[in-house]
């Protein structure tokens, strides 16, 4: 599908930008979580319903980032039996990165079709994406 093979290319274009930016470890796995990560940190229960993935699977990809040094794990100050996953200085320069690099990408996309065509792509595209979101909820 069309929106697939975009996706796949933003990735590798964002992840190949990384790695030569400093971040050669990040995969795009490790953005599900780093994509949904407040500098604040939040709970790994905040983590997987921001980025739709199962707790369990947010708990790995969190341990590969703690022991890439992206995160660190601290006590909740609400509640000091719960954990919050709080960017390092690493992390937070990733994060920094990958939004500028996304953010380039889409000026780029922007300057190439023109203000008309860039506008009716991004509502369009927003649409399409509300519309498949809300499949299970018609």
């Amino acid at each position: 599908m069309l929106i697939g093979q975009l996706g796949r290319a933003l990735q590798e274009e964002l992840f190949s930008r990384l790695a030569e930016q400093g971040h050669p470890q990040v995969r795009p796995r490790h953005g599900t979580v780093l994509a949904v990560l407040p500098a604040s940190g939040a709970r790994a229960t905040e983590l997987a319903q921001r980025s739709g993935q199962h707790k369990q699977i947010v708990g790995v990809i969190v341990d590969e980032l703690e022991r890439l040094g992206y995160v660190r794990r601290e006590a909740d100050p609400a509640d000091r039996r719960a954990k919050l996953i709080v960017p390092t200085e690493t992390g937070l320069d990733e994060i920094d990165k990958a939004r500028a690099i996304l953010a380039q990408i889409e000026r780029r996309h922007h300057q190439k079709l023109g203000d008309d065509a860039y506008r009716t792509f991004k509502a369009t595209f927003e649409h399409i994406t509300r519309s498949q979101r809300a499949w299970r909820h018609p």
